[in-house]
């Protein structure tokens, strides 16, 4: 492409991994357009907010940050360009006409599933004809996957890839059925063809997303309906693929064949993300959880018969409406029966639209405050002794980055998704080593790789010789 059509983006996101990995295929979606991505906002031709709608004051937070980047878009005014500002994501989703009312800067607002519309609205806001009102918060039944590129840039050693979306579970406090709308599975011919593609990138690791990702039910080409357990199985056949990762999981989800996956596949790591954000069966049925405490536990106990070395977190809300001091203590029960090596945490905030948002029984923010602090002290406890009981153990280590602090420096992810610092060189970036860990933290690890001697093999990748 010529030197004179290429033009910067920058994305900002906020939120969960699906997030992340919708930025990247914003970008993608964009290269033909000639926009190639930028670190900072500072004379970007365009600029997109991918914003999420979860926490507490969401939307005012997009406006504060839309604040920000108007001088951006007045600058590029001045130098005689139009810069483009676009909000995407859940609060675009939740809250296009406000934001278009409030911030009439603002040249798009488009919605998670309508991304593929993105070359479209850049062309209309450009100088193009006007077809429409620059708003896409639609929901519709196409594959959104089928309409955004299948090749994009490498995400690195480590990469996100979407396989399902939306949610039909309605927990009363969440935001997510109203702005991903209902569950959708890709087909698992798309999926493989997007990991192989992965592979063939450098990826070494791949975190199947969704909300509910293991409500996964896409078909194959037969027209069968395969579960997250067997596309799990039919991805670690992939050359290139040494490690797999699934997140958000649901309870109600958790079947007999994905047990199984645990269980047969070594390239699945022996780490869970299972939320079940209380541990009281009243505050459970308030949340429309639809299971109770024990079944959760019932679950965790048939995976770890499975995988005994499985590790798990969670998600955790504390000061639901009518949460009592008897409901809490159950969620500290729950904590201290299964011991999770990290897990997040929040004091209960109401999201407008919500059932929940209209219950009675508010919590005082005080006592809502007080057990938040008490159960984070018994997780952070629970994560820091994982993390020592670590030290002397020799693993194996994805080396996904370089640290900040020294050259030499790599950060890397253990099987239980630990972050962990090593010394390397830096042509073992994107390689797997084995590092005996030596030291603790209450977020991190530090290591230092067994294998001390290396050369470089014909494919450009690299192999290790244990250091004799």
């Amino acid at each position: 492409m010529a030197e004179r059509n290429k033009k910067s983006l920058f994305i900002k996101t906020w939120g969960c991994q699906m997030n992340v990995y919708d930025s990247y295929k914003m970008a993608d979606v964009l290269a033909p357009l000639g926009y190639q991505m930028s670190d900072t906002p500072e004379n970007a031709d365009m600029i997109i907010l991918n914003t999420c709608h979860i926490r507490e004051k969401a939307t005012e937070k997009v406006f504060s940050e839309l604040g920000r980047l108007r001088k951006h878009k007045d600058q590029s005014i001045e130098n005689g360009k139009k810069a483009l500002i676009a909000v995407a994501g859940c609060v675009a989703q939740a809250e296009g006409e406000l934001i278009m009312s409030r911030a009439d800067y603002v040249d798009m607002v488009i919605g998670p599933q309508s991304y593929h519309h993105l070359p479209e609205m850049v062309f209309e806001a450009t100088g193009g004809v006007q077809k429409r009102k620059l708003i896409d918060t639609e929901f519709t039944f196409d594959d959104k996957f089928d309409k955004l590129p299948g090749e994009h840039k490498s995400q690195g050693p480590s990469a996100f890839l979407s396989i399902q979306e939306g949610c039909d579970k309605f927990c009363t406090f969440c935001v997510v059925p109203y702005t991903r709308g209902a569950e959708y599975s890709r087909s698992v011919a798309s999926i493989i063809n997007e990991a192989k593609i992965i592979a063939d990138g450098g990826t070494r690791e791949i975190t199947l997303l969704g909300q509910n990702v293991n409500a996964y039910h896409g078909e194959d080409d037969t027209g069968k309906i395969w579960g997250l357990g067997r596309l799990i199985e039919e991805i670690a056949q992939i050359d290139g693929i040494d490690r797999i990762r699934y997140t958000t999981s649901h309870p109600r989800d958790v079947d007999d064949a994905l047990i199984e996956a645990h269980r047969d596949i070594d390239k699945l790591m022996p780490f869970l993300h299972l939320p079940i954000q209380s541990g009281s069966d009243r505050i459970l049925k308030a949340m429309n959880r639809k299971h109770t405490a024990q079944h959760y536990l019932d679950i965790i106990e048939k995976l770890r018969k499975a995988r005994p070395d499985l590790a798990l977190s969670s998600d955790f809300i504390v000061g639901f409406p009518g949460e009592s001091d008897d409901d809490f203590e159950a969620t500290m029960d729950v904590v201290r029966d299964v011991t999770y090596i990290y897990a997040y945490s929040f004091k209960y905030s109401a999201r407008p639209g919500t059932p929940a948002a209209s219950m009675p029984g508010l919590i005082h923010d005080n006592i809502a405050s007080q057990r938040l602090a008490q159960l984070q002290e018994l997780l952070n406890k629970q994560q820091y002794d994982f993390n020592q009981s670590c030290v002397g153990q020799t693993t194996r280590v994805l080396l996904e980055k370089k640290g900040q602090k020294i050259s030499t420096q790599m950060l890397g992810r253990t099987p239980f998704n630990q972050s962990i610092h090593v010394e390397a060189d830096p042509r073992l970036l994107g390689e797997i080593v084995d590092v005996k860990i030596t030291k603790a933290k209450p977020n991190s690890l530090t290591g230092d790789i067994v294998a001390k001697e290396f050369i470089s093999s014909q494919n450009g990748r690299i192999i290790l010789n244990d250091a004799a």
